[in-house]
C-alpha cells in the first residue's frame, strides 16, 4: 500500500512541475484572441440585455398606450 502511495505522489509530482513553456505568442494572434474574447461576451452581453429589455418596452408602450400618456397616438 505504501509502495502505490508512493508511486501516485511520483506521478502527481513530475506531472504538477511547471517547466519553461518555450513558446511565443506574437501580437497578432495575442490581439486576435482578445478581439475574440471581447466580442464572445459582448455578444452574450447583448443577448442579455435583448432578453430583459425588450418586453419591458413593449410593457411599457402598452401601458403608455391605454393609460393615453404622451406620445401616443390614439388612431394607431
Amino acid at each position: 500500500m505504501r509502495s502505490i502511495f508512493t508511486l501516485l505522489a511520483a506521478i502527481v509530482a513530475v506531472t504538477l512541475h511547471a517547466g519553461a513553456a518555450q513558446a511565443y505568442i506574437g501580437p497578432g494572434v495575442a490581439s486576435g484572441a482578445l478581439a475574440a474574447v471581447v466580442g464572445l461576451l459582448g455578444a452574450i452581453f447583448l443577448a442579455l440585455f435583448a432578453v430583459i429589455y425588450y418586453p419591458i418596452k413593449r410593457m411599457m408602450k402598452r401601458r403608455r398606450a391605454v393609460s393615453g400618456g404622451p406620445g401616443t397616438d390614439p388612431s394607431k
